[in-house]
């Protein structure tokens, strides 16, 4: 299955994004491991070199550990993860609230607009 790329940034970052999302949601839990870098190659449609420099890229941010002859692994520091995170809460609000402001909503408008936002998400949840 290829996979689907935006232009304007480079996919091993696309990918680095992918893999922390799927590890957020509970898709990969920590000790997993991950493709090797030709299956994930495969599965994405990209280059081996792209798997290669997403996964050292990963392994620098230490969200992933290679293990010499085994392969690439998701940590089990769980201190690392809930930094990660976090990190990615503020990037996403930060995104939603500077794209807003240039649409010309205030700030109390926009913490506004979440609330009721918010409540109406757990009114049909708890349906």
């Amino acid at each position: 299955m290829t996979e689907i790329f935006d232009s304007s940034t480079p996919i091993y970052l696309q990918l680095v994004e992918r893999i922390n999302r799927q590890i957020l949601r509970g898709e990969l839990k920590p000790g997993d491991k991950l493709p090797s870098v030709r299956e994930m190659g495969i599965q994405s449609g990209v280059n081996p070199n792209t798997v290669q420099r997403t996964y050292r890229e990963l392994e620098g941010m230490k969200i992933v550990e290679s293990k010499r002859g085994q392969g690439t692994f998701v940590t089990e520091n769980q201190k690392i993860l809930q930094d990660m995170r976090e990190q990615l809460k503020q990037e996403e609000i930060s995104h939603f609230v500077e794209s807003m402001k240039a649409m010309g909503y205030s700030e109390s408008e926009i913490v506004n607009g979440l609330e009721v936002f918010l409540s109406q998400i757990e009114g049909s949840e708890s349906e």
